[in-house]
Parts: C-alpha cells; structure tokens; sequence
C-alpha cells in the first residue's frame, strides 16, 4: 500500500485514539461528583476500579480473537459501540445497580477499544516506515485535554451532562480504519502460495499462532514491565489526582480537572515532539532522564502544602512519562514483527501476528492500572498523600529497563 494512500485510515486512528482518551478523562475527572453522589468511599472506589480493569483485561484478550477473524477495524467499531451504551448507563444511572453495570461494559469496550487501537497504529507505523505511535498516542492526549476542557468548563454543573461525550465515539465508529485483509493461504508464515500448486494451506490465524514460537518473548516482557511502570503512573494521576485535590485540599469543585489538564497539555508537547527528541537522544537516554523527573514529580505531588504546587507536580508529571507508552506499543511491534520498519506493507501473517502480540501485550497496561487506580486507592485510603509516594519509587524502575525499548529502533521521523 502506497504511504499517500494511508492518510486516511492515519487520519482515521487518530480519531480513535481521540475519543478514547476524551471519553476517558471525561469519566475520571467526574469521579469526586460520582463519588459524592453514590456516597461511596475511596475503596469501594478502588473495588469497582478494580472491576473495570478486570474487564478492560477480558476485552483486550476478546480483541486478539475477533481480530483474527474480523480484523481489528471491525473489532474496534465494536469497542466504540459498547462506549456509546457504557457512558449514558452510568452517567444517567437512576440507581447504584446502573452505575455499576456501566462501568462494568465501559470496562470491556475500554479493553477493546485500547488494543485495536494500537493494533492499528503498530501496522501503520510498519508501513510507513517511520515512528507513528508517538503521534498516535498524542491524539489520545488531545482528547484528554479538550475532555478536561469541557469538564473545567461545566464541572458545576450535573455529572449527567456528561452522557453527551457518547456523540464522539459514535461519529469516530463510522470512520476509514486500515481494512482486514482477505485471508490470503500460505504455505509458511509471510510466504504466499501464489503461484505454487495447490495443497494443504495455512489460514492467517494459524500462521501466526505458528509464528508466535519465533516471536522473542524476553525483550517483550521487558518492554511490558516498563509499560506497566507507566500506567501505574498514569493512572494514578488521572483517577486519584482530582479526587486528591478536591479531599486532600478541599480544591473547588470545578477546579479539580486541573490535576489532570495541566499534565495532558506537557504530555501533549512531549509526545508531537516525540519522533525528533528519541532521533536526537535515544530511546534509553529519553526515559531515564523521564524517569528522576516523573519520581521528583511525584514527589512534589506527594508533599505538597497546597493544591497549586500539587497542580505543579502533575503539571511535570505529564512531560517526564509521556514518551513511555508509545515507545513501548512501538517496540513490542516491532519485536513481534521481527522487523525494524520498512516502508513496504507486511505479510498476512506477519500482520496476524503482530496484532496478536499487540493485544496480549496490552494486557502490560491493566497491571499497572491495577496498580495505579486499585492499590494507590488502598494504600491511600486514609492519607492519598501515601498513594501518591508509592509510584514515586517504583517509576525508578524504567530506568534499568530503558535499554529494552531500543531494540530496532525505527531511525527516520
């Protein structure tokens, strides 16, 4: 496929990532009126965080299958849809039951929709040549901050108001995602029987469970914990930090987004500026300086005597750690693929492959909420300020594990 005629599925991944990230803080940042609303406290918060991430790790295992079968366009259609029926039911919810059961299919579609995004973005970036996921995963933060926006905006007004975050998600499932490729036998893995005579054949989702033997598990679980490092990090910041500002500081109610706008727009900045700063520093170099800065952060977070140096802690948050999660889907891709990035489009089974690898790899990403948005909330439980100093040590771990990143380094921006 010629790179002019892939604008628009980029253009189409973009929006996915889009409106994951906006339906997503536009939940987050809601917590302390859901949590004022229901009367619930910070662990059975964590209990039903918990739940959900229970569920985003069964939607993300249920996106390697269907994928096979449907690709991952029609896949992550899927995860949209399931968005625009979670978001109504547990914003409008006129019972606990109701809101439970919301969070529970946002859970699902929060799985799916996260691995065949990246699922996506891995299989452009192979065909491009080129670094596409630091990009991809801006738009996420783009999404995060025009949600943040809209929250600082109307925070005063009924959480209900945001079942209306639904209309984006519901226009982004119609839009030109990269197609699933026909079926195409092979006789081996990537190796077409075009031209050779009939005989037993090879479908892509058996090839690829074929090739999994050749894919090189150590360096992916590498990657992985360092992935998990990072959604400890994040997550913790997007859950607990407004509800942090609004108990631990008694911040204004429509202020508390600011735990989170302030650490999106840094991240934003880092991540369009990713492809040139890891061109210019490495890969390694980029996430060990990410590394002291996020643990310092932190810090400040964690010690902070007031709500707006709290806001400053977050604010750096958000640059040191944002080149992680993409850097990572971009490694493990490339890992799997056994490739360090051409220009020319991947075999069926290569691609077969790779997706299955990205969505198991995906699973990197609830160990680490679990981390952050379940065990900051128990260990916070009487005291966030404690919640907050535990990720402060354990970010330090992206630093040994920064070499693994680099392995097959796409060179071009």
């Amino acid at each position: 496929m010629r790179t002019s005629s892939l604008t628009g599925a980029r253009i189409a991944v973009a929006a996915a990532f889009f409106a994951q990230g906006f339906v997503f803080i536009s939940l987050t940042t809601r917590l302390p009126r859901f949590l004022e609303r229901w009367g619930l406290d910070e662990v059975t918060l964590s209990l039903l965080l918990l739940m959900m991430v229970l569920l985003a790790g069964v939607g993300s295992l249920v996106a390697e299958r269907a994928a096979r079968r449907f690709g991952s366009a029609g896949t992550l259609r899927l995860g949209l849809a399931l968005m625009v029926v979670a978001v109504p039911a547990l914003t409008l919810a006129p019972a606990i039951g109701f809101f439970v059961g919301g969070v529970a299919v946002y859970g699902v579609a929060l799985g799916l929709v996260d691995a065949t995004t990246n699922m996506q973005a891995v299989d452009l970036e192979h065909r491009y040549g080129r670094p596409i996921l630091p990009s991809s995963h801006g738009y996420w933060t783009t999404g995060g901050i025009s949600a943040a926006v809209v929250v600082l905006a109307t925070g005063h007004l009924s959480p209900a108001v945001g079942a209306f975050v639904v209309l984006v998600p519901l226009v982004v499932a119609f839009a030109p995602f990269l197609p699933h490729v026909a079926p195409t036998p092979v006789l081996a893995p990537g190796v077409p029987t075009s031209g050779v005579a009939a005989g037993p054949t090879t479908t892509p989702g058996d090839a690829a469970a074929q090739a999994g033997a050749l894919v090189p598990w150590r360096p992916i679980w590498l990657v992985g914990a360092g992935l998990v490092v990072f959604y400890m990090v994040d997550t913790t910041a997007a859950t607990w930090g407004p509800v942090y500002l609004a108990r631990s500081f008694d911040a204004p109610g429509n202020l508390v987004a600011l735990a989170t706008f302030p650490y999106l727009v840094t991240s934003i900045v880092v991540r369009l500026a990713g492809g040139h700063l890891v061109t210019r520093f490495g890969v390694a170099t980029v996430l060990r300086v990410g590394a002291v800065l996020a643990c310092g952060a932190l810090a400040l977070v964690a010690l902070a005597p007031t709500w707006q140096l709290a806001v400053a802690g977050f604010t750096v948050l958000g640059a040191a750690v944002a080149l992680v999660a993409p850097l990572s889907f971009s490694a493990a891709g490339r890992i799997a693929a056994g490739t360090a990035g051409t220009a020319e489009a991947q075999a069926q089974a290569d691609r077969a492959r790779t997706d299955a690898v990205i969505a198991r790899f995906n699973q990197f990403n609830y160990v680490g909420a679990l981390l952050g948005a379940v065990l900051t909330g128990l260990v916070g439980a009487d005291n966030l300020r404690l919640g907050f100093a535990l990720p402060a040590v354990l970010v330090l771990a992206l630093v040994p594990l920064a070499p693994a990143f680099a392995r097959g380094t796409l060179s071009r921006r």
